[in-house]
């Protein structure tokens, strides 16, 4: 990598984390991220798997050491191997340290093989309870039982697994205790993130949001937490659990902004980089990547995005902010 080419933001931080969402669709509806008559990006608007790989491997040649794949649910994108495939070749190289992906599971029984023989090591599963019949009205059409054969199957493979948890008042704030043993007990760490204002949804968010800041105090009446300086590249502080013997992370977005240390930019399945989850700022990348067969004008919108990052994000949730903080849903910038 040339050093000059780095990516460096206006407040001195270096960008080496970019999250690519391979599409916006999903076969979960899940109630905090997406309303159930979604509308999805007509196909002729999403990257072909060609044109994404060449924009990753332009962030990888500016410095981008970790690469997730994010959706919608990425495992559903048709083809997504050919591109997972593709992109490993940065790993065997060394330009990249990491290859993974954040999935729903529903698919993992499928390609956890596949995903192995790849290079990528670890995954995040995005899991909100064990409960089946609560675990069908959160993800609407989800089935637990299949996510659990996935989970095995990644486990099989020697796939490191992090469950992620999105915290809801009313919904699993009894089952985090046991959610927490039961994936410490596989050997799996767990995270919880604070509901995020992202698009408009059918339900109230304010009547959803869980702060962390109680979940932990509620916590360490029961167990011995212990903060450690683990990182995983991304925005979670993490603990250790002297009774499991496991990491507990939190993603706070609205209690304790994470922005300070933040590396990371988003690539969307349109080619729309955000320098910020919480920000509408953006940039096209899809038009310059198209207007050239070489790399030097995506590589120019890149660096002009980036002198643009901000510091921080704006999340609120109170009763006088009811619409959400950004009016695009997670599911279109990916996590």
């Amino acid at each position: 990598m040339n050093p000059d080419s780095s990516m460096i933001d206006p407040f001195g931080r270096a960008i080496t984390y970019l999250r690519v969402s391979v599409t916006d669709r999903c076969d979960f509806r899940c109630v905090y991220c997406m309303a159930e008559d979604m509308t999805f990006l007509p196909k002729r608007d999403l990257l072909t798997l060609e044109e994404l790989d060449r924009l990753c491997t332009v962030f990888v040649e500016k410095g981008v050491r970790k690469l997730r794949l994010t959706g919608g649910e990425p495992l559903v994108r048709k083809n997504i191997m050919h591109l997972i495939n593709e992109l490993s070749r940065h790993l065997k190289s060394g330009a990249l340290e990491e290859l993974t992906l954040t999935t729903n599971g529903s698919q993992l029984s499928r390609f956890a093989d596949e995903l192995a023989a790849a290079g990528v090591r670890r995954i995040n599963v995005s899991l909100d309870t064990l409960d089946p019949d609560k675990f069908r009205a959160i993800t609407r059409w989800g089935d637990l039982e299949r996510v659990m054969r996935g989970i095995e199957a990644a486990e099989r493979a020697g796939l490191r697994i992090k469950i992620n948890a999105v915290a809801l008042k009313g919904f699993n704030d009894v089952e985090i205790p046991d959610m927490m043993r039961w994936a410490h007990g596989r050997g799996m760490d767990f995270t919880l993130i604070e509901t995020m204002p992202m698009g408009e949804i059918d339900a109230d968010r304010t009547d959803q949001y869980l702060p962390l800041s109680q979940v932990r105090a509620e916590l360490a009446e029961r167990f011995t937490l212990t903060d450690i300086p683990y990182r995983t590249g991304g925005p979670a502080r993490y603990v250790e659990v002297a009774e499991t013997g496991g990491r507990l992370g939190f993603i706070t977005p609205l209690t304790h902004n994470f922005c300070e240390s933040c590396n990371r930019v988003r690539l969307t399945c349109t080619g729309t980089l955000y320098m910020c989850l919480g920000q509408e700022d953006a940039a096209d990348l899809r038009a310059p990547l198209r207007a050239s067969e070489g790399n030097a004008l995506v590589a120019a919108a890149i660096d002009e995005a980036i002198g643009r990052k901000p510091k921080g994000h704006d999340f609120v949730i109170d009763r006088t902010t009811r619409r959400p903080a950004v009016s695009r849903h997670m599911s279109v910038t990916g996590g």
